[in-house]
């Protein structure tokens, strides 16, 4: 009951997400919920196939072979519908996590996903295969029948439940019995047991509210005459990784999808890098939603409350500053690609660029939200602190943007984005207090910009490197020019480029870098690279050959127009946490060109 027909373009990722900005959930193009994490992104898992095929445990509607299943989104929302029809029959399964405003204007967003199950045609017959196995498997997970729902405990280390309700029989569906489908029917999977009973009119109500949420959401994205799908689709995905609660966007909804399959590079990304927050700072505004920009804003703000505290490069979604990383050995990992990590231990790791990436965030805050003069002194504190930072740090070496786990180096990305910091916080004084601190800090500027100037341009590559007397060309450094250093018609820029693409562009994708790093020469791209390159070609002039690369780019996204964080040079298949913030954000930002003409 497993060979179904699916759609053309196979895929490992061939998942959809769900979510309420709480959690999510990933489900298989089969209908199978593989990954769900409740009640919030970062808890334990309750169904984890993703990670384990054996023991992971999953939620999945199987029928014969005669079926053919499609899937995709209901326009513009979060909403989920996989389509099964043969010649005689035909159903949908709609999924989602129900979010809607309530009529006290705060949201509903309760830790549940609803399916609903409706026949189009014919009598069709189904197995229900309702396996959670709670607390990433660890302990055994049993299934018990009550009146209203089949309760799942597991009693290991911890102790967890998981609901069920359904209209269904429920003993049919713990013995896997054959059922005919004759009318609508519902379930629901709750982390909390329900005060009221749900029924299929109550689960019908919450999915029209939910709906109704998402369209006007995504009504308020500009209607763009070119790759207006892509866009929204983008949006509601990064919607979909923010958490609500305190403003923090998630990397990705996953963690140890492998970036090469086999390999050990498995890391957790249920976490807020900071690096992230210029990108969605700057893309999501654009999008008009400006109430995410803000909240992230605050979340990070309220990450540094001492003038001399160490910023980390990553924060839990709660804030946490402790991400201890621990091997979960007792799951074979995703396509049996071990360990799987749950934890990131790259949160202690020291990397200059972050003052920058904060500075340009601080700098859209006062720019953006001039009316909140209170919120001004605190963040002039910070301000002031961070250019102290950067004056005595600027010149030591680091781990750079790419997180490398054993060696430091002069990174040129770390350098421009200590330059960065300064000439947002010669902005900022400008901007609050006349500028009175901006000549003094004007000098450290110059002396930051020429440094980069000198020493991170090669002669011998005609190109900005990856370090201070490298040889080695680096896809970050295309951000010279979205970071306002240099112009993009300015020679050094254009053989960049150039240089990059000779180099670095290999089966029409971008490696980040060639050299080797602590585990080798990466075997898959990271996608957001190749989206900066076509920004950067786009930008020199090259508007032509940049559409055709973003064509054949988007061609590689999978069946519902979603991106992990890593792609297959040569099967194009996505690798990697999924879907990845990143990976859209710079789909928007690639997008957005060719909206500008």
């Amino acid at each position: 009951m497993h060979s179904n027909k699916l759609h053309a373009k196979k895929n490992l990722l061939n998942y959809g997400i769900i979510g309420n900005c709480k959690s999510s959930a990933l489900i298989f193009e089969d209908s199978s919920i593989n990954w769900c994490c409740l009640p919030q992104f970062d808890s334990s898992s309750v169904f984890g196939k993703i990670l384990d095929d054996e023991i992971g445990g999953h939620f999945k509607i199987t029928v014969d072979d005669s079926y053919i299943i499609s899937q995709n989104y209901f326009n513009d929302t979060a909403i989920l519908k996989t389509n099964f029809k043969n010649n005689e029959c035909e159903f949908e399964l709609i999924d989602y996590m129900p979010r809607f405003k309530n009529d006290d204007g705060s949201y509903y967003s309760s830790p549940e996903i609803h399916r609903i199950l409706i026949p189009i045609k014919g009598n069709p017959k189904i197995k229900v295969e309702y396996e959670p196995k709670l607390e990433y498997s660890i302990g055994k997970t049993v299934n018990y029948l009550k009146k209203n729902f089949i309760v799942s405990i597991v009693e290991d280390k911890n102790y967890e439940t998981l609901f069920l309700y359904t209209d269904l029989n429920k003993k049919d569906i713990l013995n896997g019995k054959e059922i005919v489908i004759d009318k609508k029917i519902f379930f629901c999977v709750s982390y909390n047991e329900k005060i009221n009973i749900p029924n299929f009119n109550s689960v019908y109500l919450e999915y029209e509210k939910t709906k109704v949420y998402w369209l006007n959401w995504t009504n308020k994205n500009p209607k763009h005459k070119n790759y207006k799908d892509e866009i929204n689709r983008s949006a509601i995905t990064l919607k979909l990784l923010t958490f609500e609660k305190t403003g923090a966007v998630l990397a990705a909804a996953t963690t140890s999808i492998p970036e090469t399959i086999g390999e050990v590079r498995n890391w957790d990304y249920r976490f807020c890098w900071i690096r992230d927050a210029s990108m969605v700072i700057k893309i999501i505004t654009k999008l008009g939603h400006v109430k995410i920009v803000k909240n992230f804003i605050d979340f990070i703000v309220n990450l540094i409350p001492n003038k001399n505290e160490k910023l980390q490069i990553m924060y839990g979604i709660n804030g946490e500053k402790i991400l201890t990383e621990k091997k979960l050995d007792h799951l074979s990992g995703f396509m049996s690609s071990k360990p799987v990590r749950i934890g990131n231990a790259a949160y202690f790791q020291k990397q200059n660029d972050i003052y920058g990436i904060l500075m340009d965030a601080i700098h859209f805050q006062i720019l953006k939200f001039q009316e909140n003069k209170h919120q001004h002194e605190q963040l002039w504190s910070i301000v002031k602190s961070i250019v102290w930072s950067v004056n005595k740090n600027w010149k030591k070496a680091d781990k750079g943007i790419w997180e490398f786990r054993n060696k430091e180096m002069h990174f040129t990305f770390s350098k421009l984005l200590c330059w960065v910091a300064v000439d947002r916080a010669i902005k900022i004084s400008k901007l609050i207090q006349r500028g009175e601190k901006a000549k003094k800090w004007e000098s450290l500027r110059k002396e930051i910009h020429d440094d980069i100037i000198t020493n991170a341009w090669s002669k011998k590559k005609q190109a900005f490197t990856q370090s201070y007397g490298s040889e080695e060309l680096d896809s970050s450094v295309l951000l010279m020019e979205s970071y306002g250093f240099i112009k993009a018609n300015d020679i050094k820029f254009v053989k960049t480029v150039k240089s990059i693409e000779n180099e670095l562009m290999f089966e029409g994708l971008l490696f980040r870098y060639k050299n080797n790093d602590d585990f080798g020469e990466p075997k898959s791209s990271f996608t957001v690279c190749t989206f900066w390159f076509i920004d950067s070609l786009y930008k020199i002039g090259e508007k032509k050959k940049a559409k055709k690369m973003f064509d054949q780019l988007l061609s590689y996204s999978n069946h519902l127009g979603l991106f992990s964080e890593d792609l297959d040079f040569k099967s194009k298949e996505l690798l990697g946490n999924f879907p990845q913030a990143y990976s859209h954000l710079a789909l928007i930002e690639t997008a957005l060109n060719f909206n500008n003409e």
